[in-house]
């Protein structure tokens, strides 16, 4: 008798001593004696790289910065349909526990131990606890044991959530390749909608790839990635979540993806950006401390959000209005480069030149510093670029394939024409669009606001801006006469008009008014208000306006010799459009952090620098330009608007600008080749007229045609106390002939 009593003890302690074991070693795992667990303050704040995301003015998202491409959601902004896929494949039971399922995990012993798999054990809490706190290489007994920490983790991770907040969370943490971290950017990625748009058929394809991502990856494995799909569709009609016919249906449907894998290079405003990366953020983020990580904030890991200024849609006319104008414009150059020896290079630069331009560039180029970081010798790296080699090149009709030397490869870029485009609000200083170049894969450099270009006779309107200060009227009158001024050291500067024979005849040597003579470009002119205010005075009054470029305050500066930027220039003489007060021109209005709290708002600082009245003197006599200077062929484009502006073109027509203001909105533009030896033969086609003023009437085209921009075509309005200022320059203009083609003036 005794002896059976030792028998069924024995028994029993071997039936019960597996769970003794595991309660013993759950135990030990939880106090902590078989190794560190995440502290509560870590299962409340999680770790996680979030994306930082830029924003528009009108709430679209125009990019992100990211290591992983992950923006949170909440569990109200997931698809019902995602939600039901999701418990019906992974956790039916997800409701009913506490973390962990036992009845699921004797469901899997069972099968293991049959030899018949009955699915899983894992829920999703645990499933999520397993990605929080990833797994190292583990032995088999450190993996037992892991897997008890992760049954302690899910519990606590259960006890600080809700299971709304468990489901969101797995779904926002979950990998699913191609860059799709979490269920937002996975949604947008291959369906482009988000997670509260998904269909039930996209819901459970995404579902299906929780199980193994990489074998049921759409894009490489489709018809496997179409299978998963459907067993998630038959766990959804085995727990009722859809119902026979509809399982049916859905089965047989296609993938149907929509893949938008994100690039950097893609998407609206990606010059602007870059600048926004590379320059602001970086210094913005030096000098802001995260509380979380005690660290600089970090835009590719701490999930900020950057709204900025930028109006979507006007970003995407720009876009559009600056590629229509360069693909018919650069058709044009790559014919004009025909008749050229030394093409894309002008028919005056030597050999000699080109070879400095050529050595210059290779030498700036990412293949010449990479053979460098890898020990060769200049003479090994100059023979690799003279050797042709396999590439895909940038042209007018997209990227095509070809072989050539790197060196030729070279040559070819410097071929493109460039530009940089920006609209700014007035009144507010806003940024709305900016488009720094023709094409940021092949071209990064930004030509709004990092390059300068010598800015021509767009510099005009800051000398005449002088004379308006000091009195005089658009209707005052000059004698159009060769003026020469004297410089600092001694040497006379006496610079010439560009009119061509009939224009010289009919307008040199008579009286014009500052109206004509700003209309025509006129050179006499400028250079006698030049030495009539001195250069000192024009540079102090720049400044006032925003220009911080280098400026050398020197007579030929009233021809635009300094190099400025598109972003300067287009800030500065929207002043006038905004009644004499200078907006520094901003393009981000607040920076929160992961959680909505404000970082920082971004106030522009301003400056009075005219009266309102000086201020509409000035619109004024820019309006010459357009209406029969050197500005009139916007006229072509029927805009109906009252527009201000001024073209400029400088020696050799290397740059070609144009600047127009309306009252409610500015923009400028400035096209030229990378290197200034790169241009048009002819003043004709070379012009600021023909180079930069087409992105301007194509703009505003379309800005004009979109109702809900509400931009207005009025006139800029006119302060009540204007005095007795003569604006009605007609009885002295007599002689205009607004058919005549006028040229600029360029820089001697």
């Amino acid at each position: 008798m005794a002896k059976n009593k030792k028998y069924i003890a024995l028994t029993w302690l071997l039936l019960w001593l597996p769970f003794l074991t595991i309660f013993l070693l759950l135990a030990l795992v939880a106090g902590e004696v078989l190794g560190d667990l995440p502290s509560v303050e870590e299962l409340q704040n999680p770790k996680s790289n979030l994306a930082t995301v830029i924003y528009s003015s009108d709430a679209k998202v125009l990019g992100k910065y990211y290591n992983e491409n992950r923006v949170n959601v909440t569990f109200r902004e997931l698809d019902k349909d995602l939600t039901n896929a999701l418990i019906a494949t992974e956790d039916a039971r997800f409701y009913e526990h506490s973390g962990v399922d036992i009845k699921a995990l004797f469901r899997a012993v069972s099968g293991v131990v049959t030899g018949g798999s009955k699915g899983g054990g894992s829920t999703i809490t645990q499933q999520l606890a397993k990605m929080m706190f990833p797994r190292e290489k583990l032995t088999k007994i450190q993996l037992a044991t892991r897997k008890m920490k992760e049954w302690v983790i899910a519990t606590r991770l259960e006890k600080n959530y809700s299971k709304e907040e468990i489901m969101a969370m797995y779904l926002n943490k979950f990998d699913f390749l191609n860059l799709a971290v979490g269920i937002k950017s996975a949604s947008k990625i291959y369906f482009n909608v988000s997670p509260d748009s998904l269909r039930i058929e996209q819901a459970a394809m995404l579902v299906g790839m929780a199980q193994n991502p990489s074998l049921y990856n759409p894009i490489r494995f489709p018809e496997k990635a179409k299978h998963r799909r459907n067993v998630v569709l038959s766990q959804m009609l085995k727990y009722g979540y859809i119902n026979q016919n509809q399982f049916d249906t859905l089965k047989v449907k296609p993938l149907g993806l929509s893949f938008h894998p994100e690039d950097h290079n893609d998407g609206l405003a990606p010059y602007f950006r870059e600048y926004l990366r590379e320059h602001f953020l970086k210094d913005w983020c030096e000098k802001h401390i995260n509380p979380e990580t005690k660290k600089p904030y970090n835009i590719y890991k701490d999930g900020l959000r950057i709204y900025t200024t930028i109006d979507s849609r006007m970003q995407q006319y720009a876009e559009e209005a600056v590629y229509e104008h360069m693909l018919e414009l650069q058709k044009a150059f790559n014919k004009d480069c025909k008749q050229k020896k030394n093409a894309p290079f002008a028919w005056n630069v030597s050999q000699k030149e080109i070879e400095n331009i050529m050595n210059s560039a290779m030498k700036r180029s990412d293949r010449y510093r990479e053979l460098k970081e890898q020990g060769l010798t200049a003479k090994d790296i100059e023979k690799i670029f003279h050797t042709p080699s396999p590439m895909s090149v940038y042209t007018l009709r997209g990227e095509v394939d070809t072989i050539m030397t790197p060196w030729d490869s070279i040559r070819y870029y410097k071929s493109f024409l460039q530009t940089g485009f920006i609209a700014i609000e007035p009144q507010s200083g806003y940024v709305k669009a900016w488009v720094g170049g023709i094409n940021h894969k092949h071209f990064k450099y930004d030509h709004v606001k990092v390059g300068r270009r010598q800015v021509g006779s767009t510099f005009k309107p800051f000398v005449y801006a002088m004379a308006i200060q000091e009195g005089y009227s658009p209707c005052y009158q000059m004698p159009c006469v060769r003026t020469c001024v004297t410089t600092e050291d001694g040497k006379e500067w006496c610079p010439d008009n560009s009119f061509n024979a009939k224009q010289k005849l009919k307008w040199e040597n008579r009286l014009l008014t500052l109206k004509q003579a700003l209309a025509l470009s006129v050179n006499y002119i400028s250079a006698a208000l030049m030495k009539k205010f001195g250069p000192y005075a024009v540079v102090n009054l720049a400044r006032r306006m925003g220009i911080t470029s280098p400026m050398d305050p020197v007579p030929s500066l009233c021809l635009g010799t300094a190099d400025i930027s598109v972003f300067e220039m287009v800030g500065a003489i929207s002043t006038f459009a905004n009644e004499g007060t200078y907006v520094q021109p901003t393009f981000i209005t607040r920076i929160e952090d992961k959680n909505g709290k404000v970082l920082e708002e971004f106030i522009p600082t301003t400056d009075e620098v005219f009266s309102p009245e000086k201020a509409y003197v000035m619109c004024q006599l820019m309006k010459g330009v357009v209406q029969h200077g050197t500005g009139m062929s916007l006229s072509k484009y029927k805009l109906g608007a009252q527009i201000a502006g001024k073209t400029g073109t400088t020696q050799n027509n290397s740059d070609g600008w144009f600047i127009g203001l309306t009252p409610d909105l500015s923009a400028g533009c400035w096209v030229g080749g990378e290197d200034r030896s790169v241009h048009f033969n002819s003043t004709e086609v070379g012009q600021g007229a023909t180079m930069a003023l087409p992105i301007w009437g194509k703009f505003f085209q379309k800005v004009y045609n979109d109702r809900t921009l509400k931009v207005s075509k009025g006139d800029f309005a006119k302060p009540l106390h204007m005095g007795d200022v003569e604006l009605d320059c007609s009885k002295y203009e007599k002689d205009i002939l607004p058919e005549e083609e006028s040229f600029e003036g360029d820089i001697p």
